[in-house]
């Protein structure tokens, strides 16, 4: 490890509500949306994103209930994840650069950021070193945006052909990250071509993608509305980071 890795991530000031009431706040949002869906909650999963945060956030989430939550550094997750309970789940929710992948692939056991194909081949071949299977989202850049990551949607069809040969994966589904906008509706025509594209992916492939990952705090109802199976909260959960 580096200097900058051995050092954990600081604690940030809490938000002034406690968490379990920040939390239930988040849920409240979540079940709303459901139900203005005509979807069971239970389709719906949290993903607490702590990237930026320090240990005692992740202590305080956990013992609220939280299971499962996002990093966005391997080299902040290397810190953190060892120090936490046994009992949660550590997903990447950041780019992944292909000399972090052996250090990812104890971490964590879902990724989704595969947002090209030396990354897909790569993570197999760690995963495939150290004797594990890794569940994985492919990162599509819906919206083309230059300063984002992501597979461009006419490419998507060829990992997902070269992914049948890729034995230590599973690929479960589908994330994006559109652009930001502060009205939650201009996310809106994004995550629903993320779904259409699903669809028509998982007839052309065979392979089921059941999940999508998409919404964040600002706009987890507008993703929920259009299906989203993962929602990736960060801010509403642990506020600003400092970092």
């Amino acid at each position: 490890m580096t200097a900058n890795d051995s050092a954990p991530a600081p604690d940030v000031s809490p938000l002034p509500a406690a968490f379990e009431e920040r939390l239930a706040g988040v849920e409240a949002r979540i079940a709303a949306a459901c139900d203005q869906a005509g979807r069971r909650r239970e389709e719906v999963r949290l993903l607490a994103v702590s990237k930026g945060h320090g240990p005692a956030a992740i202590r305080e989430a956990a013992e609220a209930g939280v299971i499962h939550f996002g990093e966005s550094k391997v080299q902040e997750a290397r810190v953190k994840i060892p120090a936490a309970a046994g009992h949660l789940h550590w997903h990447l929710v950041g780019h992944l650069q292909t000399n972090k992948i052996k250090y990812a692939v104890p971490l964590f056991e879902t990724v989704h950021s595969v947002d090209s194909l030396k990354v897909l081949q790569a993570l197999n071949q760690g995963a495939t070193t150290v004797g594990r299977t890794l569940q994985v989202f492919l990162e599509v850049n819906v919206a083309g945006d230059a300063s984002k990551y992501g597979l461009a949607p006419d490419d998507v069809p060829s990992v997902l052909e070269a992914a049948t040969h890729c034995l230590a994966l599973e690929v479960v589904g589908l994330m994006t990250l559109p652009p930001f906008s502060a009205d939650p509706e201009k996310a809106r025509p994004h995550f629903a071509r993320l779904r259409r594209l699903r669809d028509q992916w998982r007839h052309d492939s065979g392979f089921p993608l059941d999940d999508l990952s998409m919404g964040m705090s600002h706009d987890l109802e507008v993703a929920i509305k259009e299906g989203a199976t993962w929602v990736r909260v960060g801010t509403d959960l642990f506020g600003a980071r400092t970092r």
